[in-house]
């Protein structure tokens, strides 16, 4: 199975349809009730919960999720009301629309459970109508949209967001240690479809890391991102640094970097990240490790990207 242990929770949403094609005549008898196996869109109900439920034992490389939420619902349709699902509008045909809602919260999509839903929810209603309909057909099958993890990425990438990176460290500057976190930002960053206009490594000395600071946000560069320096040692300044010189605060950043982080490794909780504004620029102080860059930017991207039209007065 895919590894989405790096992914983020958010809500999921799905919303599935199928149609069942059945005769006109067929459909007047549903609508009298008079079907030899009773009740007819309960079960169908009942069975497309129980689809839902069981997909992850019927597709091998889909992971388990919280079925949150989930409304199924059914509606008589012809040519005239819905010709968009019929080939032949002149045709004496008649159709049982099928319409799967569900949600989730968690790191993957809830679309194959909506769509097993819906799909089962068509099988049980061929099942208690075949005895009376030779004609039945099962068609129309599709997911109509989702939202939630890689479906609403579109609303945050910036192709034309700037960046800037700062290393902070000693050990690097001096040249003794080559630098993988600043580089893993930047190669995050680019997959978003940021620029990287700057890059640069200094010792771990608060003017220095103002200095450098100080001029990304003169030169109006929209996004400036730090690492290293984020710990609890004595040369550990960047988040002193920083804090000095912001004019606004945004803790809601760290609470994400540092839960996101928290759920992986308990060391997490040991980093004093700051993120805020610098007039129009927006700061965010990561951890000195490879990884832990990695997985705090997999919290905040591309989300993060918003800030800078709420920085220039657009609001959420």
């Amino acid at each position: 199975m895919r590894d989405i242990s790096h992914k983020t929770s958010t809500l999921r949403t799905a919303n599935t349809h199928a149609v069942v094609y059945i005769t006109e005549q067929t459909a007047l008898r549903i609508k009298k009730g008079e079907l030899p196996k009773g009740n007819l869109f309960d079960v169908a109900r009942a069975a497309a919960f129980l689809g839902a439920k069981t997909t992850p034992q019927l597709l091998p490389h889909c992971h388990p999720v919280n079925i949150d939420a989930m409304e199924v619902d059914f509606e008589h349709i012809s040519p005239v009301s819905h010709p968009e699902f019929f080939i032949d509008p002149q045709a004496s045909q008649a159709g049982l629309l099928v319409r799967v809602s569900a949600k989730s919260i968690g790191r993957t999509g809830i679309e194959m459970e909506a769509l097993t839903a819906a799909t089962t929810a068509a099988l049980e209603l061929y099942d208690m109508l075949k005895p009376i309909d030779m004609r039945l057909e099962i068609g129309h099958i599709r997911l109509v949209n989702k939202t939630g993890g890689k479906s609403d990425t579109s609303l945050f990438l910036a192709p034309l967001a700037t960046c800037a990176i700062l290393v902070c460290s000693d050990s690097t500057a001096q040249g003794r240690r080559l630098d993988n976190s600043g580089r893993k930002i930047e190669k995050m960053l680019l997959a978003t479809g940021a620029q990287v206009l700057d890059y640069q490594i200094v010792a771990d000395e608060k003017q220095l890391i103002q200095q450098a600071v100080k001029m990304w946000a003169d030169k109006d560069i929209q996004f400036i991102f730090t690492t290293g320096g984020t710990g609890l040692g004595p040369r550990d300044v960047t988040v002193e640094a920083v804090s000095d010189i912001l004019d606004k605060t945004a803790s809601g950043i760290t609470e994400a970097m540092r839960g996101h982080g928290q759920q992986r490794t308990p060391l997490a909780m040991m980093s004093r990240s700051v993120a805020g504004t610098i007039r129009n620029s927006f700061v965010v102080t990561l951890p000195g490790s490879t990884n832990g860059v990695k997985e705090c930017l997999e919290a905040i991207l591309p989300a993060l990207f918003h800030a800078r039209k709420m920085i220039m007065g657009g609001g959420h």
